[in-house]
């Protein structure tokens, strides 16, 4: 999916900078990644924090990031530096949590990170990496508070959002509870959510 939306390089060199890796392999799928993170990791590039940013103006092609966004204490400060750091008619490519019926029953039983939609701001106390979360914030952000997006960061548009059948993730365990299927059964369960898409 990233690759389909990562914009090309322009002069064959500007880089995506993939935020919270961890032991990830986009580098793998895309060209010009450099993966990072805010903890060590083996394979990663460079230590930094999404709300820093330490890149040159108009550098990258791309940002991308899985399970970010909804991380972030102060999302406004990190979109601010996104718009300088990414060049004119780039892209961030984000997967994060949505809010659906199915979802919040999710987030409420098998995950162990709050996921508050009626959070009145998009910021949250945090101290320190990972230390907390709201899961809705992806959703607060695009749906709820859309039209205040767009307003504060016009350099930005939301040109798509894909939801996905969560079944993989409720038949894993989660990340609180033990997996209910194999491993091997992951191909399964992707063709069934597949069939199941909204």
């Amino acid at each position: 999916m990233v690759r389909r939306f990562a914009p090309p390089s322009l002069r064959g060199e500007e880089p995506v900078l993939e935020l919270g890796s961890g032991p990830g392999f986009l580098n793998e799928r895309i060209l010009r990644v450099i993966t990072s993170d805010v903890l060590p990791s083996s394979g990663i590039d460079v230590l930094l924090n999404a709300s820093g940013l330490p890149v040159a103006s108009g550098a990258l092609r791309g940002l991308v990031m899985t399970n970010v966004l909804h991380h972030l204490g102060d999302p406004r400060v990190f979109f601010l530096k996104a718009t300088r750091v990414v060049r004119p008619g780039g892209a961030i490519v984000m997967i994060e949590p949505w809010a659906t019926t199915v979802s919040r029953l999710t987030y409420s039983y098998l995950h162990h990170e709050p996921f508050d939609m009626k959070a009145a701001t998009w910021e949250f106390a945090s101290a320190g990496p990972l230390t907390d979360a709201n899961g809705a914030l992806p959703w607060i952000i695009f749906e709820r508070d859309r039209t205040v997006f767009e307003k504060e960061f016009p350099e930005w548009r939301v040109s798509r959002i894909r939801l996905d059948m969560p079944f993989a993730y409720v038949l894993s365990g989660g990340m609180s509870l033990r997996g209910l299927v194999p491993g091997w059964a992951y191909g399964v369960c992707r063709s069934f959510e597949r069939a199941l898409g909204p």
